[in-house]
């Protein structure tokens, strides 16, 4: 049986796309994915499951809260390991103890023709990135809120992504770990 995380873009932000994470936790377990945990309210879910394909299971979430809640979310599906691996690669260490200035993009694939001149003329001040993959890392120490990069990295990139800080990105392997202790 494989842990998983999935990673939902777009929800409960502003009033508009409510999905409450109890309601997202049954609606899961119903689906046959079990062990189902959450955290905070922009989803996060770490999950077990005999499926091996992470699109799948990404299409079958998006479907099922489609069907219960009349939208369906963009939702990125990887697996434990996935994310494991890009926290243990991030190059920025300092960053780590600022959670809210370092995040981690997540993309669907890794792209093929970002456009990293742009990238490097919208940074500002101190702020670092660097692309490994399917991530990006985003280290913003002037602020993440101000940082005209972030806000337009997915285009730059062209392709679909989906951000964490570092606080999440270590509380979703804490999930993860929990997973794996034995019951």
């Amino acid at each position: 049986m494989q842990s998983w995380v999935a990673l939902f873009r777009g929800i409960n932000v502003g009033g508009h796309r409510k999905l409450p994470m109890k309601e997202l936790a049954a609606e899961l377990e119903e689906l046959g994915l079990r062990e189902v945990r959450t955290y905070i309210q922009s989803g996060n879910v770490v999950f077990k499951s005999d499926e091996s394909d992470g699109r799948r299971l990404a299409d079958r979430i998006a479907m099922s809260v489609e069907s219960n809640h009349g939208f369906a979310p963009r939702v990125m599906v990887l697996t434990v390991d996935e994310v494991w691996a890009a926290a243990a690669a991030n190059p920025f260490k300092a960053g780590e103890n600022a959670p809210k200035l370092l995040h981690l993009y997540f993309l669907d694939e890794a792209p093929p023709s970002p456009d990293l001149d742009t990238m490097q003329c919208l940074r500002g001040g101190r702020e670092s990135f660097e692309l490994a993959g399917k991530v990006l890392y985003l280290h913003t120490p002037d602020g993440y809120g101000t940082s005209r990069l972030a806000e337009r990295l997915e285009r730059l990139l062209g392709v679909a992504a989906t951000a964490r800080n570092w606080r999440t990105v270590k509380k979703i392997l804490e999930l993860a770990d929990d997973l794996r202790a034995p019951r």
